[in-house]
């Protein structure tokens, strides 16, 4: 015994052993998963930071480059008609207009400004007096001419006439169209003759922009949108201005009456000087973020701001990035998963190896013990197999007794079941035959005497089916009328029940209606199931039985239904099993007799009750003519 334990308990070292060295195995999983998560998190979120990075700087590339094409787009627009005010201003045509104010000499500058505006991408040129009065213009003969207008209250002309030069983007006060106004004065400062005008519109410009479906737009100094891709950002600011500029570009009527609220513009990163992240809101509600570049426009105070979307190229720059690095990592930890179970298998094998070198030769020392014990055992359970076997005899005497003792039971218990109520009917005539006699009336004692005597020969018959019953046969199905079973039955109940059957409303099947059976047995099956009705209804007001035939082509269906209080679940389920009752004095072997005799003919039984009553229909097949 001593071996034994001491074997045991070098046995469960060992097996502890290689359940520690399990544990190791997924401890050293879980940290190489953890650890391969960790690495796989920081490499995609590196190669989504790079690749980021990588399609701002694309973008910033090609953005600048698209920038700059647009600043020279812009210079070549401005560099024709900058030269017109220069060159008019020392034109004698010109100084001769203004020197007579009227006559020949102003009608063909007229002609002359129209020829000029032609030719060239300017919207309108015009010459003023020095009291801002225009006395020519190239629009002269259209309705909306300039000629005779007051524009000495303009910044061009009081700039024009202090310098010499001007140029200021406003809103046309006649026309009511943006525009850069471009100004130079006639004669020298001391002795001024008037200004030259001629003012630019940036409508075709903003057409070509447009169409490329980037924003650009361009700011003056105090970064108010004059030239703008989106028309629903003109007179906006790129930034929110001081009050006191506010009231003096609203003073001076520069951009009419526009609000000059704040771009729909967020900027979220700055990248350098003039390139940030934004989140820009586009004119119908979209949002989206974008790459805004900033580009001076040499020879003005303007910005030229250009706008490019972000977030399509930087989604597949980092899903490619991201594509990358997973196809370079992942080959490197499937091979380091390789290695490491392979490491793993090899010690676990090892390990294993040794245990079951072990256990083996513990385990040919214990067989040995074993088997020493068990010669010493068999002998015992040889004896206690002698003694066993006998009381297994002894037992099974026992238990056919009890089933023969049963078996007697239940027979005696149907036999019971089934007389009942011929014995009851009996008892009712024999008082009655007693009565009449008393009476005198040997007529009605007879046919009283005559029943009882008919009621005899049905428990014989019952005797006889029960007999039948318990051999396994059953008694040959014949053409019995039903109309005839329905009467027997409610016959055979009028003693027992009597003053009770008013409850039955009973609606006949047709005369000569015939089903497959024995008349006795389904006129029990009738009464048991009148019987139960009654007995549930009883005590209970308006009580009412419903028994009515429906017939098909093949069997007919007899329905009796209640209005008792309905069948309770727990007795529902096991309705057709023998003993099984709700009434005291009930033996529960009723309904098992009517389920074996529908049974016993091709027939079947359905139940379904509620707390509204129960309703009970029995199948029958319908004799064959």
């Amino acid at each position: 015994m001593h071996n034994t334990a001491m074997h045991q308990s070098i046995a469960s070292e060992r097996f502890l052993t290689l359940e520690q060295l399990g544990r190791r195995s997924r401890s050293v999983w879980l940290i190489f998963a953890a650890l391969a998560a960790i690495v796989i998190g920081a490499a995609l979120y590196g190669a989504g930071t790079y690749g980021r990075l990588q399609a701002i700087a694309a973008l910033e590339d090609q953005g600048q480059t698209d920038a700059n094409l647009k600043v020279a787009l812009l210079r070549a627009v401005l560099e024709g008609p900058r030269a017109l005010p220069l060159l008019l201003a020392d034109d004698q045509q010109v100084r001769d207009a203004l020197a007579s104010g009227q006559g020949e000499a102003v009608m063909g500058l007229d002609r002359k400004l129209q020829s000029l505006v032609a030719g060239t991408r300017a919207s309108v040129l015009y010459v003023t007096g020095n009291n801002g009065i225009a006395i020519a213009s190239s629009n002269w003969q259209e309705p909306l001419s300039f000629v005779g207008n007051d524009y000495s209250f303009r910044d061009y002309f009081r700039r024009a006439m202090e310098t010499g030069t001007a140029e200021h983007f406003a809103l046309g006060n006649v026309s009511s169209r943006p525009g850069l106004y471009i100004s130079r004065r006639v004669g020298n400062a001391a002795d001024p003759l008037g200004v030259v005008v001629v003012k630019m519109e940036f409508d075709q410009l903003e057409s070509d922009w447009r169409d490329a479906a980037r924003p650009a737009y361009v700011t003056d100094e105090h970064g108010v949108v004059l030239i703008t891709s989106l028309p629903s950002w003109r007179f906006m600011t790129a930034k929110p201005l001081p009050q006191e500029s506010l009231a003096v570009i609203r003073n001076s009527l520069q951009f009419g009456e526009a609000p000059l609220l704040p771009l729909p513009i967020d900027e979220r990163q700055a990248l350098r000087p003039g390139a940030a992240i934004v989140r820009a809101i586009m004119p119908g509600g979209g949002e989206g973020e974008f790459l805004r570049l900033r580009t001076e426009v040499p020879s003005t105070s303007w910005q030229l701001e250009y706008l490019v979307p972000t977030e399509a190229p930087i989604a597949t720059s980092v899903r490619e990035w991201r594509l990358l690095t997973l196809a370079g990592l992942l080959p490197v930890l499937a091979i380091m998963t390789f290695l490491l179970r392979r490491r793993q298998i090899a010690s676990m094998r090892i390990a294993t190896e040794r245990a079951a070198r072990e256990l083996l030769e513990r385990r040919v020392l214990e067989r040995t013990e074993d088997l020493s014990r068990a010669r010493d055992r068999l002998q015992e359970e040889i004896t206690d197999h002698r003694v066993t076997e006998a009381r297994l005899q002894v037992v099974q005497q026992e238990l056919v007794q009890a089933n023969r003792l049963a078996i007697l039971g239940q027979v005696a218990a149907g036999v019971a079941h089934e007389i009942n109520q011929p014995v009851a009917t009996i008892r009712a005539y024999a008082d009655n035959a007693r009565t009449f006699l008393k009476r005198q009336q040997p007529e009605s004692a007879d046919d009283n005497l005559d029943a009882i005597a008919g009621l005899t020969e049905r428990i014989g018959m019952i005797t006889e089916e029960l007999k039948a019953f318990a051999r396994k046969g059953r008694t040959a199905a014949e053409p019995v009328e039903l109309r005839a079973v329905i009467e027997g039955a409610v016959m055979l109940l009028r003693s027992r029940f009597a003053g009770r059957l008013d409850a039955l409303n009973i609606k006949l099947p047709s005369a000569g209606l015939k089903v497959s059976g024995n008349r006795v047995r389904l006129e029990q099956v009738l009464i048991n199931l009148f019987q139960n009705a009654l007995e549930a209804l009883e005590g209970r007001e308006e009580a009412k039985v419903d028994i009515f035939c429906e017939e098909t082509e093949g069997e007919v269906a007899v329905i009796v239904a209640d209005n008792g209080p309905g069948i309770s679940q727990d007795i529902l389920g096991s309705l057709f099993s023998p003993f099984n009752t709700s009434k005291e004095k009930g033996l529960g072997l009723g309904l098992v007799i009517t389920k074996d005799i529908i049974s016993d003919y091709g027939g079947r039984i359905e139940v379904d009750s509620n707390e509204c009553g129960t309703r009970f229909t029995v199948h029958i097949q319908r004799a064959q003519a």
